[in-house]
């Protein structure tokens, strides 16, 4: 696999070896041995996969206590997902990266504690799978504006409006959420 750093330390876009030909292809989405001998030693206890229609926005989301992180990837569709530091003893606080994430590329991103993640959906449909290191924790849910100018996140255009959730319309702005130290 090609493990691409970021220019937010500890964010990671992954790229799995692929072995395809006409029956099409295979590739490991995790394998814990690969993945520590590359430096990302995890342990992972819940995964999660969503599906969601194109323009749907999810994000930005974390856990205050118990913070998650998430191992990335698209099984169907094409996304942009986003990785914002919040940890406000970071020189990188409030600074974002996004890559698009698709069932044609197999990207996947690896986004530690510490961060608020979300996606935009690119395609029709896209089906989203993620790998968490912590359990999810209702109390500690948080998130932050997805369009907060602070942050500035460059999300595509994908000619209808994002479609949010009630809790994501009304997520405060980075200045205003509880944040990591």
């Amino acid at each position: 696999m090609n493990i691409i750093e970021t220019p937010l330390p500890g964010v990671k876009l992954i790229e799995p070896r692929v072995f395809g030909d006409a029956r099409g292809f295979f590739l490991e989405s995790w394998n814990a041995r690969s993945f520590a001998d590359a430096g990302l030693d995890l342990a992972f206890v819940q995964d999660n996969h969503s599906r969601s229609a194109k323009g749907v926005l999810r994000g930005l989301h974390y856990q205050l206590n118990n913070p998650q992180g998430k191992l990335v990837r698209v099984t169907q569709g094409a996304v942009f997902d986003v990785a914002v530091d919040i940890r406000r003893s970071s020189p990188h606080f409030g600074q974002w990266v996004g890559y698009e994430l698709s069932a044609e590329n197999h990207r996947m991103l690896w986004v530690p504690p510490g961060f608020a993640h979300g996606f935009l959906v690119l395609s029709e449909t896209a089906d989203f799978l993620y790998k968490c290191t912590s359990l999810y924790d209702q109390p500690s849910d948080r998130g932050i504006s997805w369009n907060d100018p602070a942050i500035g996140i460059a999300w595509p255009d994908v000619g209808v409006p994002p479609l949010l959730s009630a809790k994501d319309g009304v997520a405060p702005l980075l200045a205003d959420a509880e944040v990591f130290a």
